[in-house]
């Protein structure tokens, strides 16, 4: 068996990351979060043979032992509390959309003219649409965190790695969320996608969240 570390070892966050994975109680050098991983003399006599007669594959290395990506990670968040985040949020949001679309007039509709009411209803669902994934992606790619999340101690985090998610993997995990709420589905959708992470097992995540590959932890 090499004695290199695996992949990605050989660049650990720094100290003072409040995002990095932190090795499970009770785990010492074995840890693949461990600085001194893979420095270490290989186990069962040093022959470099897997035991288990595995040809020395390293288990976490994408070979034949499967890893929990939650370890190291904080607990799983509460459903209840993503679900009181998720209404802050909508609020304070909605707010917005609501001041935008009456400064726009679009919120008006006229009695008698479907044409024209269609038109404003689509106007403001769009409008909607945009500042709701606009708000999730940025506030997310920041620091994993939308307002509501910040108040009641929650944070997203990449399944794999525990890291704060990419512009591009929120901009995901929002446009799953928002577009069928803005335009078809409402508060039905949103009860849907968010409520999944109720009865997930086991990492109690929300449709969008298994559309982007994250989870949400909590912070305190």
């Amino acid at each position: 068996m090499s004695t290199e570390p695996p992949p990605g070892s050989g660049q650990q966050p720094p100290e003072d990351d409040p995002f990095r994975k932190q090795p499970p109680p009770g785990q010492g050098s074995g840890s693949p979060y461990d600085p001194s991983y893979g420095n270490q003399p290989p186990p069962y006599g040093g022959g470099g043979a897997d035991p288990y007669g595995g040809g020395g594959a390293d288990p976490y290395g994408g070979g034949s032992y499967p890893t929990d990506p939650l370890a190291g990670m904080p607990p799983l968040a509460d459903s209840g509390r993503r679900t009181l985040a998720r209404i802050i949020d909508m609020i304070l949001v909605g707010i917005v959309v609501w001041l935008v679309t009456w400064a726009f007039g679009v919120h008006e509709y006229d009695v008698g003219s479907d044409g024209a009411s269609y038109a404003k209803s689509l106007g403001q669902s769009l409008i909607a649409a945009v500042l709701y994934i606009g708000y999730d992606t940025v506030m997310l790619a920041k620091s994993g965190q939308t307002l509501g999340k910040r108040w009641l101690g929650l944070r997203v985090a990449n399944l794999d790695n525990g890291s704060t998610p990419s512009v591009q993997t929120n901009l995901i995990r929002a446009a799953v969320l928002w577009i069928p709420f803005a335009f078809c589905c409402a508060c039905i959708w949103t009860a849907i996608s968010g409520g999944w992470s109720f009865f997930d097992k086991p990492y109690k995540q929300g449709l969008h969240d298994k559309a982007a590959k994250t989870v949400v932890v909590s912070t305190r």
